[in-house]
């Protein structure tokens, strides 16, 4: 599934059982290390957050509803040279140690202790409404942009305009922030009712067209913008509205 996500497809669609969004890239990674085919765990969790971009988490509560509880995204953290080479510019020896110093810690802190993703809620359940609680990726933006149709490019331009305050421009690029007041997250709560009891059955998100059951969480990867929906379900689109 990895290796297809990273070549030999436009996008790829998966559904798994992690309870949290951590606990879904360990799952992956630990699979990958079982095969034999990566032997070191960090280069093993790498290939698996390159591909996952978004994971669309249903829930069933005590009281028997299934609904998306939220939508989480993946960001990737890009290793950054911060090491310091101006060390010929020390006059002393005490400088040229500290310099040496400072760049082992740095170079000790990233083998031992290395973040490779963080992760955000873009869409989060709450009594009752699906709030949005923090905006897509810059990247993500663009890339789900670029691959929709004319209709849901409309349709998402106005969306990250209302809910975020950005303007894109028609390669999908942010050209422009403003700031929103807080309650502008709350989606309307006739939707988000309507949407949790009965599932919402479509919703385009970046890189991966989604398809929703009533059982497990899907994860995407990859990137198209068509929006799809389940055989089963007919619901309001989260993402849309």
């Amino acid at each position: 599934m990895i290796q297809a996500a990273q070549v030999a497809s436009k996008f790829t669609l998966f559904t798994h059982h992690a309870k949290t969004f951590p606990d879904l890239i360990t799952a992956l990674r630990n699979s990958m290390l079982r095969t034999g085919t990566f032997n070191n765990e960090i280069v093993a969790e790498q290939q698996v957050v390159s591909v996952i971009n978004f994971d669309i988490h249903l829930i069933k509560d005590f009281r028997g509803r299934r609904y998306i509880e939220r939508i989480t995204e993946c960001v990737p953290v890009v290793d950054v040279n911060n090491y310091e080479y101006d060390n010929k510019n020390k006059n002393s020896i005490e400088g040229k140690l500290d310099t040496l110093i400072d760049n082992q810690a740095i170079y000790y802190a990233k083998s031992t202790n290395k973040e490779l993703f963080h992760y955000v809620n873009i869409l989060e359940y709450q009594d009752g409404n699906y709030v949005v609680t923090n905006p897509i990726s810059d990247t993500n933006i663009e890339q789900m942009y670029i691959n929709m149709s004319d209709e849901d490019a409309a349709n998402f331009k106005d969306f990250v305009k209302l809910y975020w305050g950005y303007t894109l421009s028609d390669r999908g690029v942010i050209i422009d922030r403003q700031k929103v007041p807080p309650s502008a997250g709350n989606l309307l709560a006739k939707d988000a009712k309507a949407a949790a009891p009965k599932q919402a059955a479509q919703a385009t998100t970046a890189k991966g067209t989604q398809h929703f059951t009533d059982r497990k969480s899907t994860t995407t990867s990859n990137s198209t913008g068509k929006t799809t929906k389940s055989g089963e379900a007919q619901g309001a689109n989260p993402l849309l509205g």
